[in-house]
Formats: C-alpha cells, sequence, structure tokens
C-alpha cells in the first residue's frame, strides 16, 4: 500500500482492535467530543422546590440520627444530568442541611472547602477550629478546606441551611481526605459568653460591588458574615445603582479575594418588577431563594421559584432573572478556580 492510497477496510478494523487492547484512543475519531465549540456540562438546568424538601427533611429528622458514621443529616442535590452522582453540578456540591433541638453533629475535617448559608430557625453554632459561630438566617459561615467544624443546635427548634462544597472538584483531582476530630465535638462555651464569633472580633466583613474579579490561594479569615450587614450593602448598592438587581461578592476581608480558593459566594438582590439581561459564564452555580418569588429562565428552560427553592445554572447555560415583587438569591460557583486558571469567560446577551 503506497502512502496516498485509502487504507484497506481489514487494515482500518485490525488497526482499531489493535488500538483498543493497549488502551490507546485515535483522536481523528474522538476530537470534536474533546475539543467541542463551547462548553458542553452533563449537568442540565434544574430546580428543587422546598415545599418538598423540607417535608422530606423533616421526615429524615425523625427516622435518621446524628451520629458518628452518618455524621451529617443532609439531602444532597442530584442533577438529573449526572447519571445518579449525588452532585447539583460537575464540580459543585449543594444540599439542605438539617439539625433538630439538642443534636450535635460531630467534628470532622476534610479537603473539600465548604460554606453554610442558613436559611430557617435559630440556636444553631458551627464551631471552626474552636471558634464557636452563632448562626442566623441569612448569615454566611464558612469551613474551609482542613478546618475542623462541628454543629450544634442549642435551641428547641430545627435549624435548616444550605451546604455547599467543591467536592465533586476535589474528587476529580483526587485529592479528598477525611479525618474525624479526636473528640465527638469541639469545646464551645454556650451562646452569649466569651470567647464566641472570635474572627468577627478580629475582622470586619468585606464584600466586592458585582463580583470580585480575582482569586486567591487563602481562604477568608473571617468566618461568618452577618446577614444584617449583606442586606445593608445590598441596600446602599441598589440606591447607588438603581438597576434591575443590585449583586456583591463575600470577598476575603485581608486580599479582596473570593472567601474561599475554590468557591465564590454572591448575593443577588432583584428589584421589585426588575428584570436582568441573561448572561452565560463559564463554570457552574447554584442559586438559593432566601426571600421572595420570581422566574429564572436557565438555558431557554423557565423556573418559577420561591422562598427556599435551590436551582442550577450548568456552565455556558445563559441565565437571566425576574421578580414582580422582588426578591434576594444566594449563589455558589466555581468562578475563583477558573479565574486562577485562565478561562473564566461571561457574555451578556441581547
Amino acid at each position: 500500500m503506497t502512502p496516498d492510497a485509502p487504507a484497506a477496510p481489514a487494515d482500518l478494523d485490525l488497526l482499531y482492535r489493535d488500538l483498543s487492547a493497549a488502551h490507546l484512543y485515535p483522536l481523528w475519531n474522538i476530537g470534536r467530543e474533546l475539543l467541542p465549540n463551547h462548553p458542553r456540562p452533563r449537568a442540565i438546568p434544574w430546580l428543587w422546590r422546598a415545599s418538598v424538601m423540607y417535608g422530606l427533611a423533616e421526615r429524615a429528622i425523625r427516622a435518621v440520627p446524628v451520629d458518628r458514621g452518618g455524621e451529617r443529616r443532609v439531602l444532597s442535590l442530584g442533577n438529573p444530568g449526572l447519571a445518579g452522582a449525588p452532585y447539583a453540578a460537575g464540580t459543585l456540591w449543594g444540599a439542605l442541611q438539617c439539625l433538630g433541638p439538642g443534636e450535635t453533629a460531630p467534628a470532622h475535617r476534610h479537603t473539600p472547602g465548604a460554606i453554610r448559608f442558613v436559611l430557617r430557625g435559630t440556636g444553631v453554632w458551627t464551631t471552626v477550629n474552636g471558634d464557636p459561630c452563632d448562626m442566623e438566617p441569612g448569615d454566611l459561615v464558612l469551613t474551609p478546606s482542613w478546618y475542623w467544624h462541628d454543629h450544634t443546635n442549642g435551641g428547641d427548634g430545627t435549624m435548616f441551611w444550605f451546604d455547599g462544597l467543591d467536592l465533586p472538584m476535589v474528587e476529580a483531582l483526587d485529592a479528598v481526605f477525611y479525618e474525624p476530630y479526636p473528640e465527638y465535638s469541639q469545646p464551645a462555651g454556650q451562646r452569649g459568653q466569651a470567647g464566641r464569633n472570635e474572627s468577627e472580633r478580629l475582622h470586619r466583613p468585606r464584600y466586592a460591588d458585582g463580583a470580585a474579579r480575582r482569586a486567591g490561594p487563602d481562604p477568608s479569615p473571617l468566618l461568618v458574615y452577618r446577614w444584617t450587614r449583606t442586606s445593608a450593602e445590598l441596600d446602599r448598592l441598589a440606591r447607588a445603582r438603581r438597576a434591575p438587581m443590585a449583586s456583591l461578592e463575600f470577598v476575603n476581608p485581608q486580599t479582596g479575594a473570593s472567601v474561599l480558593p475554590t468557591l465564590s459566594c454572591s448575593m443577588h438582590r432583584i428589584a421589585p418588577g426588575g428584570a436582568t439581561a441573561p448572561v452565560r459564564r463559564t463554570g457552574n452555580a447554584i442559586f438559593v431563594v432566601f426571600r421572595g418569588a420570581g422566574r429564572s429562565v436557565v438555558g431557554g428552560q423557565p423556573m418559577d421559584w420561591s422562598e427556599g427553592d435551590m436551582f442550577v445554572v450548568p456552565s455556558w447555560a445563559a441565565a437571566g432573572h425576574s421578580s414582580r415583587s422582588g426578591a434576594d438569591l444566594f449563589e455558589l460557583a466555581d468562578t475563583p478556580v477558573l479565574r486562577a486558571l485562565g478561562i473564566y469567560r461571561e457574555e451578556v446577551l441581547g
């Protein structure tokens, strides 16, 4: 056979069989699958309703104890596009965690970084590396990579919060480590006592107008961002901008970078009657409805949402948001990683 002559079918068949046996793959057959014209995430736009989640969480409280082994009573968001994986998107874990009166979820640490955004209830604190951080609705609590943390409910009611982790990302990097604390929980005084919320005494919260635009290797030394200050900052931005939506990102008070090296946390306040232009971005995002009701169109799919609902915006899916009465949305995204790698893109559509 000369170099210009086409290969015989038998020769090609034998070549492909031998390549397969050697665990080699011919790029000429798979190149467009590996290098598409734009991101094609397996995760799809999806919404999880609070009316379903809270009912199941209440049943779990009655049926499932919190103890060593199970560690946490958590309902993880499973995206239907991910073939049964307990992930909201290819890089993000999202979940509803619940803790009943008098319960303590035991202390541990892991390399995946995590955040907690409080939705309902009072009387709970998360102890992070020995610092008990009291939790109230709208507060953001950080548990950075390899920080000890446990959750205690010292009140007489149930508390619910949103859990967000970079677990799928760290798993893809083959870098997941986990370790239980030597005791069931870390030492912590009761609410109202001295020695609590120490990171708040040392650091003031800081926010970026819109987005941080930068990533950094160090987590924020401030472990809890209070809703009262976040809401006041949103009010200020809304008055200054008079736009359909005011947005801020929680940032490291020392560096101005995103609060965790792998995760960004943002808050959006949609004005009554406000509607944003659709935007598509590289990277995945989970939205949690803290207050109000409205609609988002994600990748062409309309989603009507109300308080407590959660929905995912996969990478490069155009998303626009609107609300007749006004609403507050919390957002968790993997943007810091894309910024650090120089592959973040954003496009506002007409």
